[in-house]
């Protein structure tokens, strides 16, 4: 279990950055967290800013340098790449105004002295939304972007030690263009997720880079990894940051589904363990912080650093701790105590209830394959995008429970799930469709599905034969995202109905 923490004025000493999205964070070993650039309010940043981690201090060093232009470091801008290298943090190209950068800077944190690389060698063209990883301790590699007149899906290694930009030859299929990703090296290969393309389209598939490892002398290639578990919706402006053997994807935004005309901004917590090779859902013990895009998260060992961002509307200045349970600051999460479940429940009740539903989940497998045979569609268990899963294993439908009844933990095993299970049924019984956040049609969905197969076992048990293709409009979706606003009135009707039965 994890908790979101929102940082207080005794974590820190020195002045705190001020609000900003678009800029970028990187560790420097594990000493430091160098902050650089950054949008807010329509102005463009070009300061730099640290958080010294051993002592716990925020300061913005005096900087020296000589740029091309005369100028001590880089313009203001936001959306560039930003990685670390030893004791270097390496710039390249973003956004000012409405206008791409292409200018290459080194930042030597041991002195704060910046250093202009624009005219050394040939320099991947100017662009913004770009995504970079390091390889090793000594090369970069960089990957897409948009240059302000088409998406990009190049990719770029450079060696800094020569400081020469090479444009990596790749055959046979390639991901789409795109802008707004992420790019992370995980051992040999380049992971890249999600981010924005051609036309537009917000996209959620992950791609595999090999031939990056000049020893292991491989032709570069790209593959593309469908991976079993909760995978995350479509979405860009998201981070994922490596830590210990998974990989921790938090935020970004996509387009609104059944709110077609606006971004959804998300603030969900997903792990992609290395191990198991599968996405899973972070057990998150608490209220997550608003959502947002365009942020950083840095990892600084077992604790995880969110700053900034953007919601479409507001810039953000406050800064998170995610952290495990036993961390010390993991017991200042509380906001307000949990709500204590009433003690006179019929407990014999709520062990059958517990017993009935591990019962009736060992029917499911059966029931989906009628159902498939009936509504002549696909529904595998084993199908990426629609995997229906016992409500007691949903995490995603249990933190919302948890959340509605003011409770982060489900200390009590089974029967506090079941519990939970009911409130937040209880809940959706009671909503209209306008009163449905956002938020919320994710876990509807999985639920509805959920009932489906267990109405159908109920039906096949009692021999009454198989509804209809028109009972289930929604079985087959995918996910929240393909729901359309008209549909919400008729999810939420066939919804009460599933459990009215």
């Amino acid at each position: 279990m994890h908790y979101w923490v929102r940082a207080s004025s005794s974590d820190f000493g020195g002045t705190v950055p001020q609000p900003r999205s678009g800029h970028s964070a990187v560790n420097i070993g594990k000493s430091k967290v160098v902050v650089f650039g950054g949008l807010v309010d329509k102005r463009f940043l070009s300061d730099v800013v640290v958080y010294d981690i051993d002592n716990k201090l925020w300061f913005q060093p005096v900087c020296t340098g000589n740029g091309s232009n005369g100028q001590v470091g880089p313009g203001p801008r936001a959306f560039h790449i930003a990685v670390a290298i030893d004791c270097h943090m390496f710039i390249f190209g973003g956004r000012f105004g409405s206008r791409r950068l292409g200018d290459f800077w080194v930042l030597d944190t041991d002195i704060w002295q910046w250093s202009e690389l624009t005219s050394f060698g040939d320099l991947p063209s100017p662009r913004d939304f770009a995504a970079a990883s390091a390889i090793g301790n000594r090369k970069i590699v960089m990957y897409g972007g948009w240059d302000g007149k088409k998406w990009l899906s190049d990719v770029y290694v450079l060696d800094t030690i020569s400081l020469e930009w090479m444009q990596l030859p790749v055959t046979g299929s390639v991901p789409p263009p795109r802008c707004g990703h992420t790019a992370t090296m995980v051992e040999k290969r380049l992971l890249i997720y999600g981010g924005r393309g051609g036309g537009g389209p917000i996209m959620g598939d992950l791609w595999a880079l090999k031939g990056l490892i000049e020893e292991e002398n491989e032709t570069p290639g790209w593959t593309q990894l469908k991976l079993p578990g909760q995978a995350p919706s479509s979405r860009c402006g998201h981070t994922i940051t490596s830590g210990g053997h998974y990989l921790l994807l938090f935020g970004g935004h996509g387009t609104g589904g059944w709110l077609s005309r606006y971004d959804i901004y998300y603030n969900d917590t997903i792990i992609l363990d290395r191990l198991s090779a599968q996405w899973k859902r972070l057990p998150i013990g608490n209220e997550p912080p608003p959502a947002r895009a365009y942020h950083s998260m840095t990892c600084l060992g077992s604790l995880y650093l969110l700053f900034g961002g953007f919601d479409g509307k507001s810039t953000f200045g406050d800064i998170w701790w995610l952290v495990p349970e036993e961390d010390p600051i993991a017991k200042r999460y509380t906001e307000s105590p949990p709500k204590v479940l009433p003690e006179n429940k019929d407990v014999a009740m709520e062990n059958y209830n517990s017993q009935f539903a591990v019962k009736e989940s060992q029917r499911e497998s059966s029931a989906i394959v009628q159902l498939q045979k009936k509504l002549d569609i696909s529904v595998s268990l084993s199908r990426p995008g629609l995997q229906i899963m016992d409500e007691l294993e949903d995490e995603e439908f249990l933190e919302l429970a948890s959340r509605l009844m003011g409770a982060g933990v489900f200390s009590n095993g089974q029967v506090s799930r079941i519990q939970a299970t009911q409130v937040l049924r209880d809940h959706w019984k009671k909503s209209t469709p306008r009163s449905i956040p956002i938020k919320e049609l994710g876990p509807l969905l999985h639920d509805y599905q959920r009932l489906i197969a267990r109405h159908l076992a109920n039906l096949q048990s009692t021999e009454l034969g198989l509804p209809g293709k028109e009972a289930y409009t929604f079985y087959h979706l995918k996910n929240s995202s393909q729901l359309h606003m008209v549909d919400i009135p008729k999810l939420l009707e066939e919804y009460k109905k599933l459990l009215a039965d």
